[in-house]
């Protein structure tokens, strides 16, 4: 087994980003200020099973939107903390709430305010779309770029590893 599959068969806390990993990072304003995001279905079915299988899930994100309110309470993720550039300091908090070691932590990530925590936890991943120094200093890239596909395949990663993911499909045959 590789060393990325070792990394996340311990994952117990799956974190993700949103602008870029979440959604495309595009960031669109309407003339009254009000502004929309696009998340991608199969991302949020990705992340609804890996809940399904055991693991918990949560945001950290550095821009404050109510869109991404929305998103995580559709999806059902509980822990939800935006307008945080400090994204170390956000963990340590969350890390209060849910008693998980480092090693349990896996984060997808993007851009540079994400590396804090990527350098840390277990598993620190990178979208494909993600910047080069994020990329050439994560433990792996996913193929897919952020807002088509990413977390899906961030998610059944972990599940591979932890070896849930083919019963999770099988569910639908």
């Amino acid at each position: 087994m590789d060393k990325l599959h070792e990394r996340a068969r311990a994952i117990r806390l799956a974190i993700f980003d949103v602008d870029g990993v979440l959604t495309d990072g595009r960031l669109y304003f309407m003339p009254d200020g009000t502004e929309f995001k696009s998340f991608n279905t199969l991302d949020g079915h990705g992340i609804k099973m890996l809940m399904a299988s055991g693991v918990e899930t949560a945001i950290i994100s550095g821009r404050k939107s109510p869109l991404v309110e929305r998103r995580a309470a559709n999806l059902g993720i509980k822990h939800l903390i935006q307008g945080r550039e400090d994204k170390l300091t956000a963990l340590s908090e969350l890390r209060q709430i849910i008693p998980v070691e480092m090693h349990e932590i896996a984060h997808l990530g993007d851009d540079l305010p994400d590396l804090p925590v990527m350098r840390r936890v277990g598993l620190g991943m990178a979208v494909a779309s993600a910047d080069a120094f994020v990329r050439e200093h994560a433990h792996g890239v996913t193929q897919a770029v952020g807002g088509a596909g990413a977390a899906r395949e961030f998610c059944e990663l972990i599940m591979r590893a932890q070896g849930t993911l083919e019963q999770a499909q099988a569910a639908y045959l």
